[in-house]
């Protein structure tokens, strides 16, 4: 990874709106987040003339980079990149888009019970009886997981029973002490904006086995956390924009998607596009709101109900400096109160100005997100205050996203399968429906809720679509 100067983000060139015309093409991309640009990217790099339509006035889908100031950005989407994240990795050398390490010198810190404690090392100090719980659950889901293929989950041995129970089930009957049931409640609100209850288990164990694992998936040093992008992460959508210039059509929410004989028919309030083939990038809630003639086969149309976004709201705090890092903090915490129950150092490179970042998921994100934004950025900055201290009250500016309460989005940072999902219809998540293909970061076997997830699912999805052609 590398770290390199800032500079202002892109400005994406799109195809204008085209009145009452229709396009012809080999294939037409639904969605220009990072899955859709990357499917449309590599057919066209295999010679496939291609259109992609996209809903927002923006590409990038659930990345989002706002500017605070001299070239620099603060995320307010997806925004981290791991060492194991390898094409997504691939993906950003390739476009020259460079990283750096998310700052963790210092201890960080945990409020529990009460109580608002520092510790070192990824492990708060929380007494025996509670760090042997928490060891057993962890080594407990591991090793389920191991049993578990990411490319056919409801292949995996007991696989029935470990999708009819959610997470909260399976924690009631393993996590014996409160403080490990309420660590775990907290992981579940930010990795996927739900509570337990809302969870298949089976799905849970998926995630871990497409993650390579707890560590992978909840570390910063060595896991899913580690590194930014210095011009943040919505710079990649941006440059493959430019790359496919007017091929990309923002500001046309697709309404209807047609299949005759040889050919798909694909209807937005832009543009209507007639090609051979279609790869729809949404997650699954999304698709379903499109209108298919013919209609979409029983199980891929269940899919969608048995899915759902999760809730999530990133709250970001911008300081003149980031006054943690003197006081010996890295500006991780974790908390039991919230809103925030995680929150991170989310600065720029260079520490300037200070960012704290905080996650608001799950029941929490619900609650907050049906009162005005003033008392919810009152109740966060609270929680701030309570981890860091009296300086974390008066921030030079307050910015947030609920993804739930995003038109095209609906939700984040993923789609998570409910109990009984996964063996119901879960076989219908990648497989094409006669001349439609699917992507978008749920249908990745491979960090799949990821960035790089998204790419890896453009990338099989143009493969088909190529191998189809």
């Amino acid at each position: 990874m590398t770290t390199g100067e800032a500079r202002a983000p892109a400005t994406v060139i799109t195809g204008a709106p085209i009145d009452g015309d229709e396009l012809e093409s080999d294939v037409v991309v639904v969605g220009a987040g990072l899955a859709g640009l990357t499917a449309a990217r590599a057919l066209s790099a295999a010679g496939a003339s291609v259109i992609a339509l996209e809903a927002r006035d923006r590409v990038g889908g659930r990345t989002l980079s706002e500017p605070v100031g001299d070239g620099k950005v603060v995320d307010l989407g997806a925004a981290w990149i791991g060492p194991t994240q390898n094409r997504v990795a691939a993906l950003a050398r390739e476009l020259g888009e460079p990283t750096f390490r998310t700052h963790t010198t210092g201890e960080s810190l945990i409020e529990l019970g009460g109580r608002v404690r520092r510790y070192s090392g990824t492990v708060p100090r929380l007494g025996v009886p509670v760090l042997i719980d928490v060891g057993q659950a962890r080594w407990r889901l591991e090793r389920l997981a191991r049993r578990v293929s990411p490319a056919a989950p409801w292949a995996a041995r007991g696989a029935a029973r470990l999708d009819a129970q959610s997470f909260a089930t399976w924690i009631a009957r393993n996590v014996r002490t409160r403080a490990a049931r309420d660590l775990l409640r907290i992981a579940g609100k930010t990795v996927w904006g739900m509570e337990p209850e809302d969870m298949s288990l089976l799905h849970v164990l998926f995630y871990l086995r497409a993650a390579g694992g707890l560590d992978a998936l909840l570390d910063t040093e060595g896991g899913a956390q580690q590194d930014r992008f210095v011009r943040g992460s919505q710079a990649l959508a941006l440059r493959m924009a430019e790359q496919l210039g007017e091929r990309v059509v923002t500001g046309a929410p697709v309404e209807a998607i047609e299949q005759r004989g040889d050919s798909v028919r694909v209807t937005s309030g832009a543009a209507t596009v007639r090609a051979r083939r279609a790869v729809v990038a949404l997650a699954p809630a999304l698709a379903a709101r499109i209108h298919y003639v013919a209609p979409l086969p029983g199980p891929r149309d269940q899919l969608s109900q048995r899915m759902p976004l999760g809730s999530l709201t990133k709250c970001i705090a911008i300081y003149r400096e980031p006054f943690w890092r003197p006081a010996g903090l890295s500006g991780e915490a974790l908390s039991d109160v919230g809103p925030a129950t995680i929150t991170f150092d989310a600065s720029p490179p260079d520490g300037s100005p200070g960012v704290l970042l905080g996650f608001v998921g799950g029941s929490e994100a619900r609650t907050l997100g049906r009162v005005a934004v003033t008392e919810r950025r009152r109740a966060v900055i609270d929680g701030f205050v309570r981890l860091f201290g009296s300086r974390a009250a008066a921030p030079e500016r307050y910015v947030e996203r609920d993804w739930s309460a995003e038109e095209w989005s609906r939700g984040g940072p993923t789609a998570s399968f409910s109990p009984g999902g996964w063996s119901a219809c879960g076989h219908a998540l990648r497989a094409p429906v006669g001349r439609i293909h699917w992507a978008g970061t749920e249908t990745a076997t491979v960090w799949s809720g990821f960035m790089d997830g998204a790419v890896r699912s453009g990338e099989r999805a143009a493969a088909e679509v190529v191998a189809a052609l």
